[in-house]
């Protein structure tokens, strides 16, 4: 696949999640965050990732872009918050992920706030730059 702009990456991201959620191109900000603007289920991260899988014509592994099994881990979770151990794993495996808004609670129920447009568009980039 030819190299795309950022631009570029970011216009396919808006239109898949147009397509995957239904919603109007407008309400697809960068900082838009999938759940809590756009109104994704757990049922639409599949779909996304599928969509964006044949949009780009790369393989997201499952649990890559959007991280599994840290809530239930006791190591990483306590008390409601993300333990320093979960923290440094999310962040490890989520590089594409801006923290700055939540290190500072590590509430897990503000974990969803990570996955924004802007998160699925540094993802994307990152694997077709060989970064991911």
């Amino acid at each position: 696949m030819p190299t795309l702009t950022r631009d570029e990456i970011y216009a396919k991201v808006q239109q898949t999640l147009v397509e995957a959620l239904g919603v109007d191109e407008e309400e697809i900000t960068p900082q838009a965050t999938l759940t809590g603007d756009l109104g994704a289920e757990s049922i639409d991260f599949l779909d996304i990732v599928f969509r964006l899988e044949k949009s780009f014509a790369i393989k997201i592994p499952r649990g890559e872009l959007f991280p599994d099994n840290v809530l239930n881990n006791p190591e990483f979770v306590a008390d409601g918050k993300l333990t320093d151990a979960g923290l440094a794993m999310l962040k490890q495996r989520m590089p594409h992920a801006d923290f700055r808004d939540f290190e500072n609670s590590r509430d897990v129920a503000r974990l969803a706030e990570l996955f924004k447009v802007e998160t699925i568009v540094n993802y994307v980039s990152s694997k077709l730059n060989g970064a991911a």
